[in-house]
């Protein structure tokens, strides 16, 4: 094998319609898998969580976070900043309060 026939791979992070970085043909999400690399989870244990992301996919996304913590840190504050922000326009259209009698109402009727 010469140098010439080695050639590198993309991390396997496509965006999603949301914009959110998924595993290809996955919906299993970059934040879930930091989030579980974060608790201390080996790749070993995400990979049979996630039957669907291959090891070789699970060493890549944590190498290239590793790499570029910053970026990837960033990227996660802006998904939670999002997160919240739906919620809360969700919760100031029906308030959760409540939610469980009008639920339960329902089902008397």
């Amino acid at each position: 094998m010469t140098a010439e026939a080695i050639e590198p791979e993309p991390v396997p992070l496509v965006r999603d319609r949301a914009g959110r970085f998924v595993v290809p043909g996955t919906r299993i999400s970059l934040d879930v898998l930091v989030a579980d690399f974060k608790q201390g989870k080996t790749p070993e244990s995400i990979h049979e969580a996630y039957g669907t992301v291959s090891m070789a996919d699970v060493y890549a996304i944590f190498a290239y976070y590793l790499r570029h913590r910053t970026e990837v840190e960033a990227y996660l504050v802006e998904q939670e900043r999002e997160g919240a922000e739906i919620q809360a326009r969700i919760e100031a259209n029906d308030p959760p309060e409540g939610l469980r009698a009008k639920l339960l109402a329902r089902l008397d009727t």
